[in-house]
């Protein structure tokens, strides 16, 4: 089995060309190979796929945000659109698909792809788009469904999609201590990374069902077994969240202000991290406020 850097990657759903994965190449699975391929994903079938192409966003007859899912939808009638909206540029309105920005021009003829700077106010504006959609997917994840370590009165606290197999995922467990002295809560969501109906994802359904869900987490990073089980779990849900907001690996950490992490961080870089992210965050406000 090989790593990939800080995090198990899987094969990026970002435009390699993008009208590829429009077309189709919305699945993720594992960097890590091994002997045998996983188990294929449960096929969700075409009632289920015709839910998903109606979830997205309304839109006004006639308007800009029409054209835009208008000519989305060209590529692929099954995408699901997260989000339609007003661009940052004129002329063109802004939307989010496969946790990723897309720019089609307000009559739908024309679609940029990659990530939108801001050089006077040195911000990526693509990003701030995808943060807040992850925090208002996150929302939709009650904090039941996740598996929590947490210090007394945490200074912060981060959502961190994770899976029992992967390298990366097992040191950071391995130092959820540590996290916790640092004044971290760690709120676990599952992303069984080879998919929907592999023995990865019964793993991490095993986990779920257990009755303490964090002495299972803790011995299936360690390779210790966890009885199989079955029951309503929301492992499902997750992965579908983690690959809706983006998710190009495993861990994937996430702030609570909806920034994406780099990968693993050590405990102590994570907490320089969110240290600065809330020294930017108040800098911001004092900045509007005094406008």
């Amino acid at each position: 089995m090989r790593q990939c850097g800080h995090s198990h990657h899987v094969p990026d759903t970002r435009m390699k060309p993008y009208l590829l994965a429009l077309l189709g190449a919305f699945s993720l699975s594992a960097c890590a190979q091994t002997d045998s391929p996983p188990a294929a994903a449960a096929d969700p079938g075409p009632a289920s796929q015709q839910a998903a192409a109606g979830s997205g966003p309304k839109v006004a007859p006639g308007s800009a945000d029409e054209r835009a899912r208008d000519a989305i939808r060209k590529l692929n009638k099954q995408i699901r659109i997260d989000h339609i909206g007003a661009a940052p540029i004129a002329g063109f309105r802004e939307a989010i698909v496969g946790g990723q920005t897309l720019y089609v021009s307000d009559d739908g003829r024309y679609m940029l792809q990659g990530s939108l700077y801001d050089m006077d106010a040195k911000r990526d504006l693509s990003e701030a788009s995808l943060a807040k959609l992850r925090r208002e997917l996150l929302k939709t994840i009650p904090v039941s469904d996740r598996i929590v370590f947490a210090p007394e009165n945490p200074k912060y606290t981060v959502s961190v999609f994770t899976d029992v197999e992967c390298g990366f995922c097992r040191k950071l467990h391995s130092q959820i201590a540590d996290y916790n002295r640092e004044g971290i809560a760690v709120q676990y969501l599952a992303f069984p990374r080879m998919g929907l109906g592999s023995p990865d994802f019964q793993k991490m359904v095993n986990v779920w069902c257990a009755s303490d869900r964090k002495q299972a987490l803790t011995d299936a990073k360690n390779d210790r077994k966890v009885p199989t089980r079955n029951c309503k779990n929301p492992v499902t849900m997750e992965y579908d969240v983690g690959q809706r907001i983006g998710l190009a690996g495993t861990p994937l950490i996430v702030a609570a202000d909806g920034t994406a992490m780099p990968g693993y961080m050590p405990p102590e870089d994570l907490r320089a991290a969110l240290d600065k992210l809330a020294a930017q965050s108040t800098g911001s406000a004092a900045a509007s406020g005094s406008r």
